[in-house]
């Protein structure tokens, strides 16, 4: 099994749950929050974990919205699915947003998020003077949905 290492950024975050699957076969990890956070309608706010991790080479974490917050309040994550590098060591934070009608608050060590961990391949990138035909061709932004 592939290892994600965590590490908690002040010892005051002890007592906050690391990221976890809820179930056998979640995909994601739920992140929680450091501190207590309150959104107003239409508010966005960078939220900390209080951890940072490290990704192993190969691999990028998808920071993505819960979907019971998303039915019950509205909120979603802005830049969804947020992309975090195998290379970055900072803090892992994540950008919330409020679409609903009223305010949420987030108590300290609530879930806010999902961290997915997949792998990816690198490519090299060549300039070529002709693509490949497709039946697709040129078509994009809601083509495939049309007659």
């Amino acid at each position: 099994m592939t290892k994600l290492l965590v590490k908690r950024l002040s010892d005051s975050t002890s007592d906050i749950a690391l990221p976890s699957y809820a179930t056998e076969h979640s995909s994601g990890l739920d992140l929680r929050t450091s501190e207590d956070v309150t959104l107003e309608p239409r508010e966005y706010k960078l939220v900390p974990t209080g951890l940072a991790i490290e990704i192993p080479e190969g691999y990028e974490g998808q920071v993505r919205p819960r979907s019971g917050l998303a039915l019950k309040h509205g909120i979603g994550c802005l830049n969804s699915p947020g992309t975090i590098d195998a290379d970055y060591r900072g803090e892992l934070k994540v950008l919330l947003i409020n679409h609903g009608k009223a305010a949420v608050r987030f108590a300290r060590g609530e879930r806010i998020a999902q961290l997915i961990i997949s792998s990816y391949k690198k490519v090299e990138v060549e300039v070529v003077e002709d693509l490949a035909e497709s039946v697709r061709s040129a078509g994009g932004f809601g083509h495939t949905g049309t007659s």
